[in-house]
């Protein structure tokens, strides 16, 4: 897939149709209707296991990682754009919100992003918020390997979070060197 920079002179639009930009469970649990999917990418980010999970996949006293989109200037993250039809602009976006939203660990952004078909486009998304608590991008390999094998929450054991954007993604045909080898490490240490 190949997308450029430009994307970023895209600007949101107020009404009409929404486009949604997923990078984890996103992608493989949107959890709302839409009338177009799109393979796209967002630039001067990049995903990572950054962000401490007490809600989904782990808990207060035994924090599980997900995902969240991190600043990176010179990034990219490839992920899933969903189009949502303007008739359903409040509901997606008060559904995300409320997922998405639910400590604040994440800022609601728009941001520009190139789909697969080189269209540009506004989608909302995710990302983290470096100042929150829950701010967990100075983790090494190791230690997040340690803690999604060890997680479990609400949604279930966080390597099964894991284990399902990596599938997801290959499906696509997306590929993330970074989580191939987290899967790989969190694997080895569940012994499967």
């Amino acid at each position: 897939m190949t997308m450029e920079n430009d994307a970023r002179r895209a600007t949101p639009s107020p009404e009409g149709d929404l486009w949604v930009f997923g990078y984890g469970s996103l992608i493989w649990r949107p959890g709302f209707d839409f009338a177009e999917r799109r393979l796209a990418r967002l630039t001067g980010w990049r995903r990572s296991f950054c962000l401490l999970s007490v809600k989904y996949r782990g808990t207060p006293e035994a924090p599980g990682l997900v995902l969240g989109l991190d600043e990176a200037p010179d990034g990219w993250c490839d992920g899933v754009a969903y189009r949502a039809p303007a008739a359903a602009r409040d509901a997606v976006l008060a559904y995300l919100r409320e997922r998405e939203l639910i400590t604040y660990a994440y800022r609601e952004i728009f941001a520009p992003m190139r789909l697969e078909d080189g269209r540009a486009a506004v989608a909302v998304t995710y990302v983290v918020d470096r100042g929150h608590a829950q701010y967990a991008g100075a983790l090494a390999e190791d230690a997040q390997a340690r803690v999604i094998a060890a997680a479990a929450g609400p949604m279930g054991p966080n390597s099964e979070y894991l284990a399902n954007t990596v599938a997801h993604l290959a499906q696509l045909g997306l590929s993330d060197p970074e989580l191939d080898r987290l899967h790989a490490r969190v694997s080895r240490l569940l012994g499967v």
